[in-house]
């Protein structure tokens, strides 16, 4: 069975392309995990559930996929936006502060992060490589570049030549001559070049995660095997160089898609791209996908103004998992998404409406015609994800098929069948993507019995024992509709 033509948007050409996979029937992807020093905020889980949206929309297509997710737990200094990023090790900043071991620290924070991708119901990733693991990896990477010529190591530090790879800036449409090393810090002159960027940074005992270059052994620092350890030797690995070891392990020089924030684009996915291609001589990933920023309350978010949430506040305000999925997946992954409180209660809305919907149609009982026009609804929503994961399009779908089956069954039209299949879709095309409805409840014996008991009743005309077992099944705690197509009953 041929697969359904899905297009993504590529940040590398900057245009809607038809998705090709490398191999047939499997998809390969990357996915830009977080560093564990604090808490992810909302807007991190934005991108992380637009990977997620990415993987399901394949898999609804028939695809088998394979995601790696890494956890940043080394490396990543509070400069990042530059290429040769500058500052303090943010772990081992925390670490400082905290008076805390700094691998504490961030084995602390990834599970907090596991917890809640589990809380926003983010499937987990097939395999979520830790930096600090794979240290040899990164380190066999760095003297490949040297030995082909496009790295150098100085003072204990390993730099990328930046200007022996031509294409830097493809992704970006940064060009060399416009990158201005000197704009915010005074350049580093050990360098060849202002452009050189660090692969492996040379580190004294200011830096509480180190290792030996030369054979990769993790040296603790002030100890007798830090001692023994010539001084140009003692390093930790760039944030750049992770990425690129840790998806060459696992994927191969060659794969598929690499996902992440607009603020990866560079410098962080355009060092790669340099050190991924020099390294192996062709083009590493097909198609890069980039989310777009998280505005809160129209603004970029940060905590100097108050506008800033990690997903934890949004647990401890009571809104559910499912609740926060569904409002950060509810606009285009590449339109900017103002979020709001009030988008988390229109969502909350939004999915109680679904799930009343579901239990009238589940519990519906009208004409026996066949039809098929909930059908088309289906391949309506399911074209939206194909384009280029457009969620905002399937969700239209999804409330125009509802109200068309209310208007059905408002005017006794309704066939059984076609209830059915708007359960149907509700249940698992629709859920499989957004995760938003619970399971339907299930309603007691002793209700059901008395359920049945009072549609006789109604049947026989007789209101008086209608009434009395409908306060029955009310002190049970279950209230009971009368609608078109029947009885409906919800827990009070």
């Amino acid at each position: 069975m041929p697969f359904p033509s899905i297009s993504l948007h590529n940040s590398l050409t900057n245009q809607k392309e038809t998705f090709t996979p490398i191999n047939d029937g499997s998809v390969q992807i990357y996915a830009c995990g977080p560093t564990v020093y604090d808490f992810a905020h909302i807007g991190n889980f934005r991108t992380f559930l637009m990977s997620d949206l990415l993987c399901r929309t394949l898999k609804m297509a028939g695809y088998t996929v394979t995601k790696v997710m890494n956890i940043t737990d080394v490396g990543h200094l509070t400069g990042d936006d530059l290429a040769d990023a500058d500052g303090e090790d943010k772990i081992s900043k925390k670490a400082l502060r905290e008076k805390k071991d700094p691998f504490e620290v961030a084995k602390m924070f990834e599970d907090i992060f596991i917890e809640d991708e589990q809380k926003l119901l983010i499937q987990p990733p097939d395999h979520r490589p830790r930096a600090t693991d794979y240290i040899s990896e990164q380190l066999d990477l760095c003297k490949e570049l040297m030995e082909k010529g496009f790295a150098y190591k100085v003072n204990g530090s390993v730099y990328f030549r930046t200007r022996k790879f031509p294409a830097y800036g493809k992704l970006s449409n940064n060009k060399l001559e416009d990158l201005d090393a000197g704009n915010r810090v005074e350049i580093n002159t050990e360098k060849e070049d202002p452009l050189d960027f660090a692969l492996w940074k040379g580190a004294d005992e200011n830096h509480l995660m180190q290792w030996d270059f030369e054979t990769g052994e993790q040296l603790k620092v002030k100890s007798e095997t830090w001692e023994s350890v010539a001084q140009d030797m003692r390093g930790f690995p760039g944030w750049h160089i992770e990425c690129s070891a840790m998806s060459k392990k696992l994927l191969g020089e060659h794969f598929d898609i690499h996902t992440g924030g607009e603020d990866n684009m560079f410098p962080h996915h355009e060092c790669e791209i340099a050190q991924n291609e020099a390294s192996c001589g062709h083009q590493s990933v097909n198609y890069w996908l980039h989310g777009k920023h998280l505005l809160v309350d129209g603004k970029k978010m940060s905590k100097s103004t108050g506008n800033f949430y990690t997903v934890r506040d949004l647990f401890e305000k009571g809104y559910e998992g499912r609740v926060i999925r569904f409002a950060l997946m509810s606009a285009h992954y590449r339109s900017a998404l103002n979020f709001t409180t009030k988008s988390l209660d229109q969502a909350q809305s939004s999915i109680k409406r679904i799930e009343e919907a579901r239990d009238i149609f589940s519990n519906y009982k009208g004409t026996q015609e066949t039809t098929d026009w909930v059908a088309a609804f289906v391949t309506r929503f399911q074209m939206a994800l194909y384009d280029d994961l457009n969620t905002a399009d399937a969700l239209g779908a999804v409330f125009e098929l509802i109200s068309e089956g209310m208007k059905q069954r408002d005017s006794e039209s309704l066939a059984t069948q076609s209830a059915s299949q708007i359960v149907e879709f509700l249940n698992g095309e629709f859920n499989a993507i957004f995760e938003a409805l619970e399971d339907s409840e299930s309603i007691p014996p002793e209700v059901q019995s008395l359920l049945d008991k009072r549609a006789q009743a109604r049947a026989d005309r007789d209101w008086a024992a209608s009434d009395s077992i409908r306060e029955e099944i009310q002190l049970m705690g279950y209230e009971v509709l009368d609608e078109a197509g029947g009885q409906r009953v919800r827990s009070i």
